[in-house]
């Protein structure tokens, strides 16, 4: 006899669904590696004659705001940068001996005096240097800058003179000779213990920024 489909049938069951935690597929979470970052070289910090460079500039700009009337560096001449040379006179740490002084021409005095104390011819050379390099790094053209103009070259010229005068420092006229062979002059002067001047950053004092 034929049994009717549907009731009661042999047909196997399906498997019960099993809705446990365990039971369902597992989903695994494949870390995905980061991309290596981009090291970026470290910056190396401003050498000493850069830092100093900048604060020289920077007290510069100042002395030109404060100035009475302001000055623009447009505007600003040899002579403000003389003007400039001795305004910073006030915070020198040279003293330097008047012509009435009785230590004038010693370079050892045996006792303290009231002569005034000023900056370095070498200080203010040195920072020429740098004034000099910084106007034409901050846009300025060559031939029209300040710190190079031939009056402030005679101002220089002057204070190094009547400072190794007063301070009893003699010029040593030396022959050093070149590659070649040729015999080349050149001076040599020590100030405030060996501070020769130049643009290399050396200077014994420090331009301090304040008001005019």
């Amino acid at each position: 006899m034929d049994i009717p489909s549907g009731s009661g049938s042999n047909d196997p069951e399906p498997p019960p669904r099993d809705d446990s935690p365990s039971g369902r597929s597992a989903v695994v979470a494949v870390p995905v590696p980061a991309p290596p970052l981009q090291q970026q070289p470290p910056q190396q910090p401003p050498s000493r004659y850069e830092s100093q460079k900048r604060r020289d500039w920077n007290t510069f700009l100042q002395y030109l705001t404060n100035h009475k009337p302001p000055l623009t560096l447009s505007r600003c001449s040899g002579a403000h940068v003389i003007e400039f040379l001795k305004y910073l006179d006030q915070f020198g740490k040279t003293k330097v001996h008047v012509a009435s002084c009785p230590y004038f021409g010693q370079p050892n005095p045996p006792a303290p005096c009231a002569c005034q104390l000023k900056q370095a011819w070498g200080s203010l050379d040195a920072l020429i240097g740098r004034l000099r390099a910084a106007y034409e790094e901050n846009g300025g053209k060559p031939e029209l800058n300040p710190f190079g103009a031939r009056a402030v070259r005679m101002y220089l010229r002057e204070v190094r003179e009547s400072q190794a005068k007063a301070r009893g420092i003699p010029y040593e006229k030396k022959r050093k000779r070149s590659a070649g062979g040729a015999a080349v002059g050149a001076v040599k002067v020590s100030v405030d213990g060996g501070d020769g001047g130049g643009d290399d950053g050396g200077g014994g004092e420090q331009a301090t920024s304040s008001t005019h």
